[in-house]
């Protein structure tokens, strides 16, 4: 039996070729950018979905699971929402700006989804939700239609981009994601853990 010779075995790394770590937010140029393209395009419903995953922050696997009672209230969308996360099992709560509230509107009736339907089905017959994989799809062509790279962006970029507009507006860390530890937070938006904890510390009330 022939022995191998493990020090002449090339083993390439998962990530050669690949950019890691954070995914980057959107700007807001960027975020008019894709939302324009969208009306353009009439698509209804990844306006909403676009919309919404900026409004709500929600991780990939929250945002595709939501139903329509999830954001509606007597026959209308919400100005805001609460629902419980899948991975943490804790509830959040996030507002609907006007813009996402017309767009989930005109897409729940274009689609005429009931109040038990979920917001985005899948168009695969075995799955009753958008997936993550068909989300994550999504977003990737969503940035490559703005000339931007798809390897720097992802779905967690969606979660992101609003935190991140409201932490260069507001310089107040403990606002932005409801993070249960502030380093969470700082991981999110890249910033320096010393510099968020005397952010921080000067936001307190």
């Amino acid at each position: 039996m022939e022995s191998i010779n493990h020090a002449a075995v090339h083993h390439v790394p998962w990530n050669k070729g690949k950019l890691v770590g954070q995914k980057a937010p959107l700007k807001q140029r960027e975020i008019w950018a894709i939302r324009i393209r969208l009306q353009f395009q009439d698509d209804a419903r990844e306006l909403a979905l676009f919309n919404l995953a900026i409004d709500s922050k929600l991780r990939s696997c929250d945002l595709v699971r939501l139903q329509v009672r999830d954001v509606c209230q007597g026959g209308r969308v919400a100005s805001r929402a609460i629902v419980m996360q899948r991975k943490t099992q804790r509830p959040v709560q996030f507002e609907i700006t006007e813009q996402t509230r017309e767009s989930l509107s005109s897409w729940i009736r274009y689609a005429e989804r009931g109040p038990d339907d979920h917001l985005f089905s899948s168009r695969l017959h075995e799955s009753p939700h958008l997936s993550t994989r068909q989300y994550a799809r999504i977003v990737r062509r969503w940035v490559q239609a703005i000339g931007l790279n798809p390897a720097a962006y992802g779905t967690h970029t969606m979660r992101r981009t609003k935190a991140a507009l409201i932490y260069r507006r507001t310089k107040n860390l403990r606002v932005v994601l409801g993070h249960s530890k502030l380093e969470s937070t700082v991981r999110y938006l890249g910033i320096d853990v010393d510099d968020a904890l005397e952010i921080a510390e000067q936001t307190e009330v």
